[in-house]
């Protein structure tokens, strides 16, 4: 089992939110993709963080249930969908 499936697609990670939509660097700290807000706002800045496959750079971006948000890390890209 060696990981690292070259262009493989995995199934996005669920995240749960309790209101109707969050915000984008919200959903970020809650799936803990970063540790805190500086974290994301360099993330968005660098393009690394993509909504629905496009290059998102609004830390306050609304999001929704069935967004699927893809942040480009340093272990590899991590896919969260908003639930």
């Amino acid at each position: 089992m060696s990981g690292g499936g070259g262009g493989q697609e995995h199934e996005p990670r669920l995240v749960a939110v309790r209101e109707a939509s969050i915000r984008l660097g919200q959903l970020l700290k809650l799936a803990d993709l970063v540790d805190a807000g500086s974290d994301a706002k360099a993330l968005l800045a660098e393009g690394d963080v993509r909504v629905n496959g496009e290059v998102e750079t609004r830390r306050g971006r609304q999001l929704v249930r069935g967004d699927v948000v893809t942040v480009d890390l340093p272990a590899g890209p991590n896919s969260v969908q908003v639930d």
